[in-house]
């Protein structure tokens, strides 16, 4: 993972995160001052930002903000106070609502961003300054510490193209931390299209099936916000098992990059999972990032003893033969 170290100075009211990076300091630059690739890291994982302003100058503004999974939107914004490419930038950070208006009643903090040269890179200094111990500590609070290390730790794939970040390692299984797994596969087509083979039942069938051996039986569907799903399997031919299937409910939307549903097994009592479809498409490839958020420990521990890992790469390499087709 990039972030080498993140540290907390109570004296010198200070917040500092260190990362490494096998890239220039050119690209390290790009990455951090143009909005759609900052977009791609600068939320955690779940949270995504998005850009609505970008005036990279002195005394210019950026505005953004981080949506949940369940659509919930967090607004900051900035203000550039001093910049020279591609060495470092400062400006100040805020809490905002959604026109822009600095919240007062949360703290403003002064970030330094410093672009070194390493003998294989780059190296990332984060130094963020806050006006009191107490500021401080409401942010360490808030999660600063966790947030910006999962968001800078996602950098890697913005540094370089997603056929290079992930083409030939199939599907992969990161733990994020107790209860959020990301999954990440690369998929060769357009996002257009794995976005409709992901919410079109008669393209569903032909692939979301895991091992071989197995059908969709039912496949019912409904992909606007609130809307209801229900799939099942069956073993054919030889194969043994016994037939299973989830359910859950659409809560976030937005064609075709992102799609949060909930999950359930049907007919237990077993607790939903949250799943947090995202897609990136680049030179005819698209990069597939599920987040699934288990209920706990434990949870997330014995769905993956299913080999769920392995379930998906055999559904994925068949949704790409089939793109292949079309």
């Amino acid at each position: 993972m990039p972030v080498t170290d993140v540290t907390t100075d109570p004296e010198a009211l200070t917040m500092t995160l260190t990362a490494e990076f096998d890239a220039p300091v050119e690209r390290l630059w790009d990455a951090f001052t143009t909005p759609r690739q900052l977009e791609r890291f600068w939320g955690p994982p779940g949270y995504p930002a998005t850009f609505t302003e970008f005036d990279l100058a002195p005394g210019g503004r950026a505005r953004y903000h981080m949506t949940s999974p369940r659509g919930e939107e967090y607004h900051g914004a900035w203000e550039f106070l001093e910049i020279d490419g591609p060495r470092t930038f400062t400006a100040l950070d805020s809490f905002a609502n959604e026109d822009g208006e600095i919240l007062a009643d949360l703290p403003t903090s002064r970030m330094v961003f410093v672009f070194e040269p390493t003998s294989r890179g780059s190296r990332l200094v984060n130094t963020t300054h806050f006006d009191s111990a107490d500021a401080l500590e409401k942010i360490v609070a808030m999660g600063a510490v966790e947030g910006s290390t999962m968001a800078i730790n996602q950098l890697d794939r913005v540094l370089v193209s997603l056929r290079e970040y992930a083409e030939g390692k199939g599907t992969r299984t990161e733990l994020l931390d107790d209860t959020h797994v990301r999954i990440t596969r690369l998929v060769d087509g357009p996002i257009d299209l794995v976005w409709r083979a992901h919410h079109e039942p008669e393209l569903l069938k032909k692939w979301l099936l895991g091992p071989d051996g197995w059908r969709m039986s039912v496949c019912e569907l409904d992909p606007t916000v609130g809307g209801r799903y229900r799939y099942e399997w069956e073993p054919v031919g030889e194969t043994e098992g016994e037939s299973f299937g989830f359910d859950g409910e659409t809560i976030l939307s937005e064609a075709p990059r992102r799609a949060v549903t909930t999950e359930h097994m049907t007919g237990t009592d077993y607790p939903s999972t949250l799943n947090d479809l995202n897609l990136e498409e680049e030179d005819g490839a698209t990069l597939l990032t599920l987040i699934v958020e288990y209920p706990d420990k434990q949870t997330r521990d014995m769905v993956l003893a299913t080999g769920m890992t392995d379930g998906m790469e055999a559904s994925y390499a068949r949704l790409e033969g089939m793109l292949a087709a079309v």
